[in-house]
């Protein structure tokens, strides 16, 4: 064998492998970048929709829901409830719910589908503070007017059964109303309406 033929074949064998290492080594830069296209399975379920259980929800009782990070409540109102609702309409900011905080089914005197299950995003719209539930009637430190809602320790925003905010505090729209769904009189699909 010559000379020149070694240096040939081993100059071949060089930029074959070192196009080789270099593909492995592109591959491997690359993998995380295109991965980081898809969602994780976290980031998935983040915004999945939730199945809430509402079958031992007594009248006048909140459970708590967490969905896409946001704590959600579903409220089993009393028939006494429902029936105030509209004897608030005075008191509040947007009583027919005309700014767009909830689904079209939702957008009447009681903002549900169901007039006695209210299903609300528990996140006060002054500064994101979490209200709470505050059913009982003209407590002292709410009132002779109060007819039950929701209260904002924070700065003070109230907010009625139906989640429409009063006039007169810092909060300056309704909560917001998830989309939702019954899959069953017992189950309800929050984060989904199709």
């Amino acid at each position: 064998m010559s000379e020149q033929q070694v240096d040939t074949g081993r100059r071949r064998f060089l930029t074959v492998a070192t196009s080789a290492a270099g593909g492995v080594a592109a591959a491997a830069v690359a993998t995380p970048f295109v991965l980081s296209f898809f969602p994780s399975e976290r980031a998935k379920a983040a915004g999945a929709p939730v199945e809430v259980d509402i079958s031992k929800l007594e009248a006048g009782q909140k459970i708590n829901v967490e969905w896409r990070g946001k704590p959600v409540w579903v409220v089993n109102r009393t028939p006494e409830q429902v029936k105030n609702l509209p004897k608030l309409d005075g008191k509040l900011v947007d009583p027919a719910s005309e700014v767009p905080q909830q689904p079209d089914y939702c957008k009447n005197p009681h903002r549900s589908i169901k007039p006695e299950i209210l299903v609300a995003v528990g996140i006060c719209t002054h500064l994101g503070c979490s209200p709470t539930f505050r059913p009982d009637l003209a407590p002292a430190d709410l009132g002779p007017e109060w007819l039950g809602g929701f209260y904002c320790p924070c700065h003070g925003s109230k907010f009625d059964l139906a989640a429409r905010v009063y006039s007169g505090v810092p909060a300056p729209k309704n909560m917001e109303i998830p989309p939702h769904k019954y899959m069953s009189d017992t189950r309800l699909l929050i984060g989904d309406d199709k």
